[in-house]
């Protein structure tokens, strides 16, 4: 079975790192007892702290839809409004 993996690149304002680290910190907890949640995995650039990266994968692209529109999602984007430079969002699919 091939799992939806997402892989999900945040770039926080440097002022704001500590804001927005802390609401992805908030995320995860509930995202793992989400339907359909295989992992979601928070990492933090080592040498840049303001770039964050997810690493997730779903059983299926409706359950990772369902966790885009769930609430938590909504209070993390109200949260950090104005303190994420970009969020780039990749589908990708396991090849080899």
């Amino acid at each position: 079975m091939a799992y939806l993996t997402i892989v999900a690149h945040i770039v926080s304002k440097p002022d704001q790192i500590d804001l927005v680290k802390q609401e992805l910190l908030n995320l995860i907890e509930f995202t793992r007892n989400e339907e359909g949640c295989v992992n979601y995995d928070l990492h933090q650039d080592n040498t840049n702290p303001a770039i964050f990266l997810f690493y997730e994968n779903w059983v299926d692209r409706d359950l990772w839809q369902q966790h885009m529109a769930n609430s938590h999602i909504e209070r993390y984007l109200a949260a950090t409004d104005g303190a994420v430079e970009s969020f780039v969002v990749h589908e990708m699919t396991k090849i080899g």
